[in-house]
C-alpha cells in the first residue's frame, strides 16, 4: 500500500500530528477545542527523539508508543503499538505504549473530527492509517541519520527488528544510538512514504504478546491505585429517585463518626469525605437528607412498556425508513407474521465502579482517571469552574472496563469529583462509587419496544417489512444531538433495522421517541443491541414459516451484500449446520453488520425437562477488515458473545415509582463463569481497512440463541431477557 501520490503536506501532518481533519460531527464546543494547529516537530538536540506526535524514541532504545485511546481491557495498547512498531520495523520488545495527554489539536480521533475519545469501535479504525505513516516517517528519518552518520547512501540503509544496518559496510546501530542524530533530520516528503503491503507485514495479522501486563503483575494504574499527598476520598449520596433535589442536611451523626472531614452538598447529591473509603461510606450512611421529590421520577417500568405499546398501535412515529408501500403489500400478503419484543433498561456494570480522582488549584484543574472522552470533559469541566479547556489536565489511566459508562455526554461522575474538589481547593478527591451506586444512580441502556409485521407471498419470499420502534433517545439535549438526530430520528435508536440487509422490495421502520426522567447513555453495540434481535427473530420465523432452512433463506435476500453473505455461509460450514443432535438441543443462527464490521453465530441450545437454557457452544465468524491483533480480535468476540448472553439470559434494571430495584450482581445478574459456553471465533480473511471488533460479537448473540430455543422446543421467545418458565 501507497501513501497516496497526491497527498498534501497538510494532509500528511493530519496523519501524523492530529490535526483534526475528519468528519465533524456536530459537537458544540469551544472555539479553544475546535481551533486547529499544525503540530510541533522537535529537530533539536534532544535525550528524546520526537518525530511526531506518536513516538518518542529514547537513548535507551525504547520506543514510546503515544496512545491516543483508552485501554479498558480491549487491547488498545497492543493493537496502536502494533501499527507503529510495523511500519518503524522496531523490535516488539522495545516498543513501550504511553498514554497521550488530552489535546484534541493532536490526539483527536479522526472518525469524529476535533475530538479526542474512544468509542464506537472507532479505536484502531481511525488509526490504521495515521499510526501506520506515524513509524514510516520516524524509521525515513532514522534511514537518513544512519546515511548521514555512516556517509552512504540511504537507499542502502535497512531496518529490521530495531536494529540500522549498512550491509556492504557491515555497520550496525540502534534507534537509541541514532535518536539524536535521528532528532535533527528533516521530516520526510509524504510521497517518499510507501507503507507495507500485507504480504510484508511483520506484526500485523500475527499474534503478538499484549503489552498491557501490569495487568498481570499489579504495577498496573487503575484509579483506585492513586495516591497523593493529602488526599481524601469521598462518596456521595445520590437521590433514590432520578430528578430529586436535597431539601435538608442533618449532618450531625456523619460529622461525629471518626475519620469524616467533611460533608459537600453538590447538585447531585451530598458527598461525605474521609480519609479512607469504609469511613466515608460509614459516614454517607448515618447521614439524613430530606428529598425534594417534587420534580422527581415516578417511573414504573411495567407501566412505562404499557405506554409504549400504546404509542406503538396508536400512533404513527417517524418515518426513519420508506421503501415501497410496506402496507398495502401486507394486505396482499400470502402470510403474515406478527411479534411484538420487550427489552429492558440494562446498567453496564463494568468490573471497575465508577472512579475520578480531582484537584483544583490555582494553576486550573488535574485530573486521575479511565479518561474515554477528553474532549467532553475538559470541555465541561472548564465551562464549571470558568477556566481555558487546557487548563484541564487529563491524566488518563486503565480502566476495568466501560461498555459506554465511562464515555458519557454529560461526564456526571467527573463533575461530581470537580465539584467537590473545588470545594476543597488544593486537596486532591478521590471520588468512589460503590457498587449500589453503579446499578442505581444510572445511566442505562434505554429500555425499547418493538412491534414489528412481515409478509410473504405464495412462494415464500418476503414482500414487506413495517416496524415501529419506541424508546428514549441517547443523543438528544448531548453534545451529539447535531450528528445523531436528524429530522427527529435518534440514529441510535433504529440502527440495524433501518438499514435491514435482507433484500424487502417494501420497507418501513418507524421510531416513536419518548420523554422519560431516566438517564441513558450507549451501551456496548448501542441501537444493535435491539434491533438485531429483532431482525433476526423475525427474519427465522419467515423461513420456517416459508418452509424454508434458515440459512438458505437469508442466503437468497444476501444477494447484495456479499460480505454478510461470506459470514453466514462460513459460520453454517464452520458449525456444521444441519448436524444431528441430541433430543432438547437446537441450533440457531444470526447474521449481524454493525461498526462496519460483519458477524455471523451459530448458537447450539439445550432446554431441560424444566424450562432451564442452557447455551452449549457458539461458533462466530467475523469480518472485520484487516485483522491486525487475531489473537486480540477473538478475545473481543469472546467477550462480546458473554456480555450479549447476560442480557439474553439474565440482565435487566426495573424501576418502581422512581427507584431501581436491583442493586448488586445478586439481583442486576451478569453471567457466571458456569453459564459461559465454548466459543468458537473465525476471522474472514481481508485486506479492507480494519473495522470494529469490540462490539460487533454482541448483537447476533440473543437472537441466535432464541432461535436455537425455537428449534429445540418449537416456541418463539419476544422478550428480554429469555425466560421459557
Amino acid at each position: 500500500m501507497m501513501v497516496d501520490q497526491g497527498i498534501s503536506r497538510r494532509r500528511f501532518l493530519t496523519l501524523v500530528g492530529g490535526v483534526g481533519a475528519g468528519l465533524t460531527i456536530g459537537i458544540n464546543l469551544p472555539a479553544a477545542i475546535t481551533k486547529k494547529a499544525t503540530p510541533e516537530v522537535s529537530v533539536t538536540e534532544t535525550s528524546i527523539f520526537e518525530p511526531n506526535a506518536f513516538i518518542k524514541i529514547h537513548t535507551d532504545n525504547t520506543v514510546s508508543v503515544i496512545i491516543k485511546h483508552l485501554e479498558m481491557g480491549q487491547g488498545t495498547y497492543t493493537g496502536l503499538s502494533t501499527l507503529v512498531a510495523e511500519e518503524l520495523n522496531a523490535d516488539w520488545a522495545q516498543i513501550k505504549p504511553e498514554n497521550a495527554p488530552a489535546d484534541p489539536k493532536r490526539y483527536n480521533n479522526t472518525s469524529w473530527g476535533p475530538y479526542q475519545g474512544t468509542g464506537g469501535s472507532s479505536g484502531l479504525a481511525n488509526s490504521f492509517e495515521q499510526l501506520r505513516i506515524a513509524g514510516a516517517a520516524a524509521k525515513a528519518m532514522l534511514v537518513a541519520a544512519a546515511a548521514e552518520l555512516w556517509q552512504v547512501n540511504r537507499a542502502e540503509v535497512t531496518v529490521e527488528k530495531g536494529v540500522v544496518s549498512h550491509k556492504a559496510s557491515n555497520k550496525k546501530t540502534t534507534f537509541g544510538e541514532l535518536a539524536n542524530l535521528a532528532a535533527k533530520q528533516s521530516i520526510p516528503d509524504e510521497k517518499s512514504l510507501i507503507l507495507k503491503e500485507p504480504k510484508d507485514f511483520v506484526y500485523i495479522g500475527k499474534k503478538v504478546a499484549r503489552n498491557d501486563h501490569g495487568k498481570i503483575d499489579g504495577s498496573a494504574i487503575f484509579t483506585q491505585d492513586v495516591k497523593l499527598d493529602g488526599l481524601l476520598t469521598a462518596v456521595i449520596a445520590h437521590p433514590p429517585r432520578f430528578g430529586g433535589k436535597v431539601r435538608a442536611i442533618n449532618r450531625k451523626k456523619t460529622l461525629a463518626i471518626k475519620g469524616v472531614i467533611d460533608v459537600v452538598e453538590v447538585p447531585s447529591g451530598v458527598a461525605v469525605l474521609a480519609k479512607d473509603f469504609w469511613t466515608a461510606k460509614k459516614g454517607r450512611d448515618a447521614l439524613e437528607i430530606d428529598w425534594d421529590n417534587s420534580k422527581a421520577s415516578t417511573v414504573t417500568t411495567h407501566k412505562l412498556m404499557a405506554d409504549y405499546k400504546r404509542k406503538a398501535n396508536e400512533e404513527a412515529g417517524l418515518a426513519a425508513t420508506h421503501k415501497g408501500d410496506a402496507k398495502k403489500a401486507l394486505e396482499k400478503a400470502d402470510k403474515v407474521i406478527e411479534a411484538s419484543f420487550e427489552f429492558p433498561y440494562l446498567a453496564h456494570a463494568p468490573m471497575e465502579p465508577i472512579n475520578c480522582v480531582a484537584l483544583v488549584n490555582k494553576q486550573g484543574c488535574e485530573i486521575w482517571n479511565g479518561a474515554q472522552f477528553h474532549t467532553v470533559d475538559q470541555s465541561i469541566v472548564s465551562s464549571i469552574l470558568g477556566i481555558k479547556p487546557e487548563q484541564v489536565k487529563i491524566n488518563t489511566l486503565f480502566a476495568g472496563g466501560s461498555f459506554g459508562r465511562r464515555a458519557n455526554p454529560y461526564s456526571d461522575y467527573i463533575v461530581e469529583a470537580v465539584h467537590i474538589a473545588n470545594a476543597k481547593k488544593g486537596t486532591p478527591i478521590k471520588l468512589v462509587w460503590t457498587r449500589e451506586d453503579d446499578i442505581r444512580a444510572g445511566y442505562f441502556r434505554p429500555m425499547y419496544f418493538h412491534k414489528v409485521k412481515a409478509g410473504l407471498d405464495k412462494n415464500g419470499n418476503p414482500i414487506a417489512w413495517e416496524h415501529h420502534v419506541v424508546g428514549q433517545s441517547i443523543a438528544a439535549g448531548t453534545p451529539f444531538e447535531g450528528f445523531l438526530v436528524k429530522d427527529g430520528i435518534d440514529k441510535t435508536s433504529i440502527e440495524g433495522a433501518s438499514n435491514l440487509s435482507y433484500s424487502i422490495p417494501n420497507l418501513q421502520v418507524n421510531l416513536h421517541t419518548v420523554d422519560v426522567n431516566v438517564p441513558v447513555l450507549w451501551w456496548r453495540s448501542v441501537g444493535h443491541t435491539h434491533t438485531a434481535f429483532s431482525t433476526e427473530v423475525i427474519i427465522d420465523e419467515l423461513a420456517h414459516a416459508a418452509g424454508k432452512d434458515p440459512v438458505e433463506f437469508r442466503a437468497k435476500l444476501m444477494d447484495k451484500h456479499p460480505r454478510h453473505l461470506g459470514v453466514l455461509k462460513m459460520v453454517a460450514e464452520k458449525a456444521k449446520w444441519g448436524k444431528s443432535l441430541p433430543k432438547g438441543h437446537g441450533l440457531g443462527v444470526a447474521v449481524h453488520e454493525s461498526f462496519d464490521s460483519f458477524a455471523a453465530q451459530v448458537a447450539e441450545v439445550s432446554v431441560s425437562d424444566k424450562s432451564e437454557i442452557r447455551v452449549h457452544r457458539v461458533v462466530c465468524v467475523i469480518d472485520c477488515g484487516i485483522a491486525v491483533n487475531p489473537d486480540i480480535i477473538k478475545a473481543q468476540i469472546q467477550g462480546g458473545i458473554g456480555f450479549g448472553l447476560a442480557a439474553a439470559l439474565e440482565s435487566e434494571i426495573t424501576l418502581e415509582n422512581g427507584q431501581v430495584v436491583q442493586s448488586n450482581f445478586h439481583d442486576y445478574k451478569v453471567l457466571r463463569m458456569n453459564q459461559m459456553p465454548e466459543v468458537e471465533v473465525h476471522i474472514m480473511p481481508s485486506t479492507k481497512p480494519p473495522t470494529g471488533v469490540g462490539e460487533p460479537g454482541t448483537p447476533p448473540i440473543a437472537p441466535a440463541v432464541a432461535n436455537a430455543i425455537f428449534a429445540a422446543t418449537g416456541k418463539r421467545l419476544y422478550n428480554l431477557p429469555l425466560k421459557l418458565a
